[in-house]
């Protein structure tokens, strides 16, 4: 974000320069700085400190989620009882994470357990016929990459606090076969959204995967019959929404590639009817 784009993303959300402070761990003289305009040239990390606490408060704000609960670092939405932190709180490691219960299925985000319940039926439909035309661009235009499809653990910032399960992933360098785990970022990264991931896939994870590199980011949803692109890398970086009825181009295939949604919206209209 652009320092106009934090000063306006903090009136939208009606915060003091004192709760995003507490929120960032940065300094409250510095958050009044850097949105009073007295430093020009603030620090990268200052930043990102805060565009995180305002993605979080915003999520907070979608999802209902007490501010107490999501800044203790405990659980965010869809919680469930998950490994005691002891005395207080802490935040939660991959080591957690493998701990869990092999029929509980949840994802791990700086340190903060999101349940996963089990997806609807059209969520697997639309998923299964993803994955069927992504593999069929790439191999007709001769793309040195592979399609993924959940569950499958990628440790997005190859740190001990996030493991997340995109619902479909490109990734367009080698794969260890052997590997129980993914590491680094995907190239491309869908998710279909559903009622208890809504507030999640459109904001922590959108923050999330463009910070971990993700280069193309899509977001399917099927209530409001959308595909939302992100394509970080374009130059002037903006999101841009179809319909279910049109041919969206892949943006890392430098536009090789394009999925016609029409093919799935025929296989599901059953579903609007």
């Amino acid at each position: 974000m652009t320092l106009e784009e934090l000063r306006r993303k903090k009136r939208e959300l009606r915060l003091t320069s004192e709760m995003i402070a507490e929120a960032s761990g940065v300094p409250l003289g510095t958050v009044q700085k850097l949105f009073g305009g007295t430093t020009k040239a603030p620090r990268k990390r200052t930043v990102e400190a805060v565009e995180k606490a305002l993605y979080l408060e915003e999520l907070r704000q979608n999802a209902g989620v007490s501010r107490a609960v999501l800044s203790a670092g405990q659980v965010g939405e869809g919680a469930v009882p998950y490994p005691s932190a002891g005395e207080g709180t802490r935040k939660y490691t991959i080591s957690d994470y493998y701990a869990l219960p092999e029929e509980q299925r949840a994802e791990l985000i700086d340190g903060i357990f999101y349940d996963m319940s089990t997806p609807a039926y059209i969520h697997q439909k639309i998923l299964g016929l993803l994955h069927l035309l992504f593999t069929e661009c790439t191999a007709a235009h001769g793309e040195d990459c592979e399609v993924c499809i959940s569950p499958c653990d990628v440790r997005l910032d190859q740190d001990l606090f996030t493991m997340v399960q995109p619902d479909l992933m490109v990734l367009c360098r080698p794969i260890d076969l052997h590997a129980v785990r993914l590491e680094g970022a995907p190239d491309l990264v869908l998710e279909i959204l559903s009622p208890s991931t809504r507030a999640k896939d459109q904001l922590l994870k959108l923050y999330k995967y463009q910070k971990a590199g993700v280069r193309e980011y899509w977001i399917v949803d099927p209530e409001y019959r959308t595909v939302t692109v992100h394509f970080f890398e374009e130059e002037a970086y903006h999101p841009v929404q179809y319909g279910f009825g049109d041919v969206i181009p892949v943006g890392i295939s430098g536009g090789t590639c394009a999925i016609d949604f029409s093919r799935v919206l025929e296989k599901i209209k059953g579903y609007y009817e």
